[in-house]
């Protein structure tokens, strides 16, 4: 069974760094993508970026230039480097993958693994 973890949420100032990890274990096929959603009360919940079996990345314009994903699969976990955090950055932040080839998606339906989410706070 596929188990996905994340962790290294916190609150921070703005202009702040925080880097999330998400780190899955049960996964046994060697074609995936992983990503990171975010959500607040009350909208929906957001795709902000994508890494590929292959290491291919994309990312959401809200974080561009701001937020790296990346993977060690070594440790079987995918990162998230938040710099220059905003207020509008807070939310709970969820990883989530699939077995996929190609493009990742992007939207939240199309992952059929998830992990419970963790808090990122980012005061002005």
């Amino acid at each position: 069974q596929v188990q996905l973890m994340e962790s290294g949420g916190d609150s921070v100032q703005s202009g702040g760094s925080l880097r999330l990890s998400c780190a899955a274990s049960g996964y046994t096929s060697n074609t995936y993508c992983m990503a990171w959603f975010r959500q607040v009360p009350g909208k929906e919940r957001e795709g902000i970026a994508s890494i590929a079996f292959d290491g291919s990345t994309t990312y959401a314009d809200s974080v561009k230039g701001r937020f790296t994903i990346s993977q060690d699969k070594v440790k079987n976990t995918m990162y998230l480097q938040m710099n220059s955090l905003k207020p509008e950055d807070t939310a709970t932040y969820y990883c989530a993958a699939v077995g996929w080839r190609g493009l990742c998606p992007t939207l939240p339906g199309d992952f059929g693994y998830w992990g419970q989410g963790t808090q990122v706070t980012v005061s002005s």
